[in-house]
């Protein structure tokens, strides 16, 4: 086959520069932007913080017109200054503008907000290990085995696992026996039934620390002991029959075991490093009858470009010498001036594009900022928001992802008011998340001893005007978290 060549078209849509920059800030939420102009501030000179501007800002109508304020910090004499005089074609460089955040990944959905940091449930049992009189033998045993706890305060690791892990990794050469007693004295920690092997342990641990062993406490033992499938599965006949007890103390067994911890580890010492701190992007509050909307204050932050620099290029432009330190000079500082504008820009289209975002919500969801009642939520979904903003759906994912906004009904997420729609016996769409809400209603006043099933609940729906199949009921009832109907019943 002989070799040719030829010429070929070819249309191609590529994301310039400034556009991959705005992409990443749409999606940094209001706690992490902080930390990302910082990170701009020290890597470019060129760029600083307006600390008179930003101090004059003192009222929240001074905060919804801040999307416009940048705007004459991004123009100035030196945008059409060239600096092809300086550059010569065998000596062109590349520019250092920033192409791509290596500190700031890419954000999901599930992405957390930053935590801060604080005693942890692992720090609580180590101290409690450290008032013990044991051996160096025994403290390090102790260690292995406090660090193989969950954070849910469960020991599920084996013994035999321990073992091999003390002796290949630590060089200590420690009987099954010998770890079997550490686990039973770490047992005795706070909070009860930590270091449990399994749910039953945990609870049995629990109720044999009780300094009262009364004969309601006995029958719970044997219950867990004896019959706990039976309890996991609510069989309450087969437990009653088994222990042989009157209704009224199968009751009292039950209350009891409810009221234990099924998760030592979740809910003690103050695990501040699992709290999160949501910081609003948006407050949505009334005035008047009237929806008021403003932006953080954070979203908004008074940027510009260093007047030394700008002095600088001006100097080196007036100057007669064109040597090569001269010109590298100019170009570093262009460089930097151009990242710098390109920054404040990209600041200024985020607090744009976040406004017109939320503002388009909030029409499309009125009825509820003025209620805060979940029946009012309107279906609604990206491509709605996107339709009235005239934005791109991928925009509108990036501005909802992981950002919030504080109304006089709480903190929401902005994905909480998306939701898809449902048609009723009339002809009327109403929000999937109406039709939970109903759902849970009628769970939460259903009886406890005789609980709905999928199909009564269907039933019921029906019957208010919801045209709605048994299997979506059970798709939306497990989105609520809740069991089957014979795992919903009690005594």
């Amino acid at each position: 086959m002989a070799l040719h060549q030829r010429l070929q078209q070819k249309l191609q849509q590529r994301l310039s520069p400034q556009q991959i920059q705005l992409m990443k800030l749409l999606q940094v939420p209001t706690a992490q932007l902080e930390t990302r102009i910082k990170e701009e501030l020290e890597e470019n000179p060129a760029l600083e913080v307006d600390a008179e501007r930003f101090e004059d800002r003192t009222d929240s109508t001074e905060e919804k017109e801040a999307s416009t304020e940048l705007s004459d910090t991004t123009t100035d004499e030196y945008d059409n200054l060239s600096v092809s005089d300086y550059i010569h074609d065998d000596e062109d460089e590349p520019g250092d503008y920033r192409l791509k955040d290596d500190n700031i990944p890419e954000l999901s959905a599930d992405t957390p907000i930053p935590l801060q940091s604080g005693t942890t449930f692992y720090d609580g049992l180590v101290d409690q290990l450290q008032v013990l009189n044991l051996t160096d033998k025994q403290h390090s045993i102790a260690e292995q085995i406090v660090g193989s706890i969950d954070e849910d305060g469960y020991l599920r690791r084996d013994t035999s696992a321990m073992v091999d892990d003390l002796a290949f990794r630590q060089n200590i050469m420690a009987t099954h026996q010998e770890v079997e007693e550490l686990i039973a004295v770490i047992q005795q920690f706070d909070p009860p039934g930590v270091a449990a092997r399994d749910l039953r342990e945990c609870l049995l641990i629990q109720l044999h620390r009780r300094s009262n062993q009364d004969a309601l406490v006995l029958l719970a033992i044997r219950a867990l002991t004896d019959h706990f499938d039976e309890f996991s599965k609510r069989h309450y006949d087969k437990i009653q029959k088994g222990l042989d007890i009157t209704e009224e103390e199968l009751k009292e067994v039950v209350q009891l075991i409810t009221k234990l911890n099924p998760k030592p580890g979740g809910d003690s010492y103050t695990n501040k490093a699992e709290q999160q701190y949501i910081l609003p992007d948006f407050f949505v509050y009334q005035q008047s009858g009237k929806l008021e909307l403003t932006l953080n204050s954070r979203n908004a932050p008074e940027l510009r470009i260093s007047e030394g620099y700008r002095e600088m290029l001006k100097d080196y432009e007036k100057g007669s010498k064109k040597d090569k330190r001269q010109k590298e000079a100019v170009l570093f500082i262009k460089q930097k001036i151009d990242s710098a504008k390109w920054f404040i820009d990209a600041i200024r289209q985020r607090q744009q594009t976040l406004l017109l975002t939320m503002q388009a919500i909030v029409s499309h969801q009125h009825r509820f900022f003025l209620s805060g009642d979940e029946s009012d939520l309107r279906p609604m979904i990206l491509k709605d928001i996107a339709q009235q903003t005239g934005l791109d759906i991928s925009t509108v994912s990036r501005v909802a992802n992981s950002k919030y906004v504080q109304t006089e009904f709480g903190t929401f997420r902005l994905k909480f008011f998306f939701n898809e729609a449902l048609h009723t016996d009339s002809g009327e769409e109403v929000s999937t998340r109406e039709v939970k809400k109903m759902l849970a209603d009628l769970i939460g006043a259903e009886d406890k001893l005789h609980p709905l099933s999928d199909d009564q609940l269907t039933e019921r729906l029906q019957e208010k005007g919801y045209t709605i199949a048994r299997r979506t009921v059970a798709k939306y009832r497990e989105q609520l978290n809740y069991p089957v109907a014979r795992l919903r019943r009690e005594l």
